[in-house]
């Protein structure tokens, strides 16, 4: 079911009704049952893997809280019977999202091995979001662990954490201590908190059915025949690829953050102003904040603090005395986790050299940064509003290149057409935008869709949460800002003539 459906809004407007109609205590199982509605109406038999997901963090959870119990009770560690649990529920739920994810790719490269057997399985079921309801779920086990967050001891409200409808088609990727007590919460009807989540709403809605359906249109159109086409329109596709996938991403985290908001519930940001990013790590560290926090959390710290990386670091210190030998563990940590991001994002080798082209960069960041700095010194550079302004260029440069990759048929197509950009351009090519898709019209909106979403975000930039401000108008102009977008959303959205919606491009992970 998609966040942009009628039946998404269908079902969000029951339940937020039977939300608040039902005894308090009683609540938390009407969230419970429209997440299962949610997704078996929108998934099918899929809801199983859901159920599978659920039932393994809550018995390793268990086993954790009587092992951590032990623990404080009698100084008994048994750091390899909790290991053991931890690594079960990585075992099962990884393995699994291997299996449906990757393991046709894996028999692919290993056919030449096999004398040309073909070991890859048709007809697989893919769960919606199967990867953010498994990453969260995980997280919620490490944290057990950790001694961070109490076991769960009721299976259903576990369910009801690892199924809370409005983020499990694309995130945010939310932490059981920051989200269990609020599902769980008695809270009262508030106002405030139904019309701050419509007005989120309808900003994702803008920026999913207004500008990026119709960037889509030009998108499509370009890299599904790259080859006809000259670097310079080539890349306008990708500028537009661009364009899309930041409206479509982040505009579904709007909507699924308003919609949890309807309910009192606040999940965590998952965006902060990405346009604004004066470095590649800067970028990642404000473009989908929750799956970098989570990597973060549960791969860079275990990777860089594990005793093999401890050995590196001495190694290094001795070989590179100063601060290259400090930062080369850390680098290749860093390294690593872009690399697990990139495969994250797909079976297929683009992904990889996605992973490989922002972790050698960041990497190579950290390792040059002494030498950067020794240069901005030597030549007066200051921390100006140019200078702020030429690093978001160069940052907003190299994300760019790195869409060739992720958004190009094959690896060494999207090679060859960064080639094309600087060989064979063909200017004269853009003359003929039009008929790639999107009339004057058209176009005309996705510029001033892009025009007004990127004045909003500096308005935030410089002055805190556009929401905040509005808070302090009048009623009339904060309940402006839901029908304006509403009549924008209807009139150049999902009423218009030519209107071609596109699902969500996250909803595969």
């Amino acid at each position: 079911m998609s966040l942009t459906s009628p039946g998404f809004l269908i079902l969000l407007a029951a339940a937020a009704a039977v939300y608040y109609l039902a005894p308090k205590k009683l609540r938390w199982i009407v969230l419970l049952a429209a997440g299962l509605a949610f997704y078996c109406v929108g998934g099918g038999l899929a809801v199983l893997y859901v159920l599978f997901t659920a039932l393994v963090v809550y018995v390793c959870g268990l086993a954790l809280g009587r092992l951590n119990e032990k623990r404080r009770a009698d100084g008994d560690r048994r750091l390899a019977a909790r290991r053991w649990c931890v690594a079960a529920a990585c075992l099962l739920n990884f393995g699994l999202l291997f299996f449906l994810k990757y393991w046709n790719f894996t028999a692919q490269l290993l056919s030449p091995l096999l004398g040309g057997r073909d070991l890859g399985v048709s007809g697989l079921l893919m769960p919606l979001g199967v990867s953010f309801f498994m990453f969260q779920s995980v997280g919620y086990v490490v944290d057990v662990y950790r001694d961070k967050v109490a076991p769960e001891r009721n299976p259903l409200k576990l369910l009801l954490f690892v199924s809370f409808f409005p983020q499990m088609v694309q995130g945010p990727i939310s932490r059981f201590g920051e989200l269990a007590p609020q599902l769980l919460a008695e809270r009262r009807f508030d106002a405030d908190h139904v019309k701050y989540g419509l007005q989120q709403m309808m900003w994702g809605y803008m920026k999913k059915l207004i500008i990026a359906d119709r960037a889509a249109v030009l998108v499509n159109t370009v890299m599904g025949d790259p080859w006809s086409h000259g670097g310079a329109v080539q890349a306008l596709g990708v500028l537009f690829y661009c364009v899309q996938l930041y409206c479509d991403f982040s505009g579904g985290i709007d909507i699924a953050v308003g919609a949890a908001r309807l309910f009192g519930i606040e999940l965590a940001a998952n965006f902060k102003r990405p346009l604004f990013s004066v470095s590649l790590a800067d970028f990642w560290r404000r473009w989908h904040i929750t799956l970098g926090a989570w990597m973060r959390d549960y791969v860079f710290y275990p990777i860089s603090l594990s005793k093999p990386f401890a050995r590196l670091g001495k190694a290094a210190r001795r070989r590179f005395p100063g601060k290259l030998g400090k930062v080369i563990p850390t680098s290749l940590a860093t390294f690593i986790v872009y690399l697990i991001i990139g495969v994250w994002h797909g079976a297929n080798f683009r992904y990889i050299a996605f992973g490989f082209w922002n972790g050698a960069i960041i990497t190579l960041s950290i390792l040059l940064a002494p030498a950067f700095e020794s240069w901005k010194s030597r030549l007066g550079v200051r921390e100006t509003g140019p200078w702020r302004a030429f690093r978001m260029a160069h940052t907003a440069v190299i994300v760019f290149f790195g869409r060739y990759i992720t958004r190009a048929p094959r690896l060494l197509t999207a090679l060859w057409m960064v080639k094309e950009l600087f060989v064979h351009p063909r200017f004269q090519e853009l003359g003929a935008v039009g008929e790639l898709g999107l009339g004057a019209g058209d176009l005309l909106i996705v510029a001033a869709g892009v025009l007004i979403l990127v004045l909003v975000e500096l308005f935030e930039e410089k002055r805190g949460d556009i929401r905040l401000w509005l808070e302090k108008r009048p009623p009339l102009i904060q309940w402006l800002a839901i029908a304006l977008p509403l009549l924008a959303i209807l009139c150049l959205g999902i009423l218009r003539g030519s209107h071609i919606s596109s699902d969500f491009i996250y909803k595969q992970f």
